[in-house]
């Protein structure tokens, strides 16, 4: 049930359209390099005020936070419709803080600086996009513009096999969007032949009578896109490829926020269209979950590279993400939740701190790196702190998601819950050897030797006291995550 009124002032077009605005912005003046990364900081900046000042006004809220309605292609009733509760709040709070970072660690890009930076506002867009969409057009939309700035974020800025990732990226992701794309359209015309009433909104399309088989094979189109971009083992194949050659601020944008519009897809979309096929699939997504949980740590633990190390442990993290959405209770679902927004900041850190020590050092392997404890006390601290936090060590951000997910998942399965725990383990394995290799041992040739600057520290202390937070005190992310979780498993999510 949606809103009799829509929210007065249009605050989520504003949080929506703001990024664009900046993108216009730094192609007009792309002649100054300067301008554009003021103007590009200045707008994810406003984005993230405007999203905290949002979160802050919405305690103590429920239902929709923020709605908005309008007619758009009415013809084929497609419509405008934007709503935010609390999930999607802190989704879009993770994404402004991150696309900061990602900007303040692109500072010095050199390569067509003015097309970099409108890239990185336009995925803003998209990622935000896809959080507040609830018309399926809409919302394909947005899923689809994603693709396109981090594709040429890739292609052009990323590293010597740039052009290989590039394209695997662009292939495994559009052959599970195409999929999603001729599941909403069967979905809309069952519905308008059904009803007469031609609709791609969730909760018109919620009410649409399926068979057994109509709605396994739409929710197959409907995962296949969701599963793609989490990514599910064994659709992961893309994601250390796309690491290892994105630019930092492409790595960022990666593991901080498209795996996660994967998660949000499934919760938000597939499951409320098709809850009888999901019920069904809960035991196949737990056992994919688990196989790439210790999957992902084995080969993580073997890399050389540390970009692909953290690849793969989010290919592992986000397997407790999906185990504790197939366990299906609240205690599960609100762990994966946080562990998603966690994860995101966690990783977000390392892959930041990555760009840092490849920046001084020269490489990203392990094998060539040590000792920068002696040399950079500062950086190797937050370096410590991020990966402490990876491995899940209690008191910091990813504990926090993990211990609910555990739980959650020994209610809904014992074998699940102590197979998950096993996997927990494997986890400290991986993230020791990185911390071993690069911060002690004998220090290597570096090609500079100062340590955290200015801009570093402000990229920093923001992530590692939020990883610090939401460790000792996640209460006041549970709050919000709590009422929309229950809806959605009780029935669908529609406030």
């Amino acid at each position: 049930m949606t809103p009799d009124v829509a929210t007065p002032f249009p605050l989520l077009s504003l949080l929506l359209w703001l990024p664009l605005g900046g993108t216009l912005l730094c192609l007009l003046l792309r002649h100054s390099s300067n301008l554009c990364r003021w103007i590009s900081l200045l707008t994810t900046l406003t984005v993230l005020v405007v999203a905290l000042g949002m979160a802050v006004s919405s305690i103590g809220g429920s239902g929709w936070l923020f709605y908005e309605d309008a007619a758009w292609i009415e013809p084929f009733g497609i419509r405008y419709t934007l709503g935010m509760d609390g999930i999607s709040l802190l989704l879009v709070l993770l994404t402004a803080l991150l696309q900061v970072a990602a900007i303040l660690i692109s500072w010095r890009q050199k390569q067509r600086p003015a097309l970099f930076y409108a890239l990185v506002l336009v995925m803003e867009t998209g990622i935000i996009g896809v959080f507040l969409s609830l018309d399926l057009i809409l919302f394909y939309l947005f899923w689809e513009l994603m693709l396109i700035p981090m594709f040429f974020l890739i292609g052009v800025w990323g590293h010597e096999n740039r052009v290989y990732a590039a394209v695997k990226f662009f292939f495994f992701t559009l052959a599970g969007s195409l999929f999603l794309l001729l599941a909403i359209i069967w979905l809309y015309l069952l519905h308008g032949g059904q009803t007469g009433d031609y609709s791609f909104a969730l909760d018109a399309l919620r009410q649409t009578v399926l068979t057994p088989g109509q709605e396994m094979i739409l929710y197959i189109g409907f995962m296949l896109a969701f599963i793609v971009k989490v990514p599910l083992f064994p659709f992961h194949t893309w994601l250390p490829d796309a690491h290892t050659e994105a630019p930092p601020a492409g790595s960022v944008d990666l593991a901080g926020l498209l795996l996660k519009t994967g998660v949000y897809g499934m919760i938000r979309f597939a499951f409320p269209l098709f809850p009888a096929a999901a019920q069904k699939s809960l035991p196949f997504l737990a056992i994919l979950a688990l196989v790439g949980i210790f999957y992902a740590a084995w080969i993580a633990y073997v890399q050389t590279d540390m970009k692909r190390v953290i690849a793969y442990s989010s290919v592992a993290h986000l397997g407790f993400v999906i185990l504790g959405l197939a366990a299906w209770n609240q205690l599960a679902w609100e762990g994966s939740l946080l562990l998603m927004i966690n994860h995101g900041i966690t990783t977000g850190g390392l892959f930041v701190m990555i760009a840092m020590i490849q920046d001084r050092s020269g490489t990203r392997e392990l094998g060539k790196l040590g000792g920068l404890w002696t040399v950079f006390p500062n950086l190797s601290a937050f370096f410590l702190l991020f990966c402490l936090s990876s491995l899940g060590l209690p008191g910091l951000a990813n504990f926090a998601g993990e211990i609910l997910v555990l739980l959650g998942a020994f209610k809904a399965d014992p074998l699940w819950g102590g197979m998950a725990v096993a996997g927990v383990v494997f986890s400290a394995a991986y993230m020791l050897r990185v911390v071993q290799s690069a911060l002690w041992g004998e220090s290597k040739k570096l090609a500079r030797n100062d340590d955290l600057a200015v801009r570093e520290w402000l990229i920093l202390v923001p992530l590692a006291a939020l990883v610090v937070l939401l460790g000792v005190y996640p209460a006041p992310v549970l709050e919000f995550l709590r009422e929309p979780v229950s809806l959605l498993l009780e029935t669908g999510g529609m406030p």
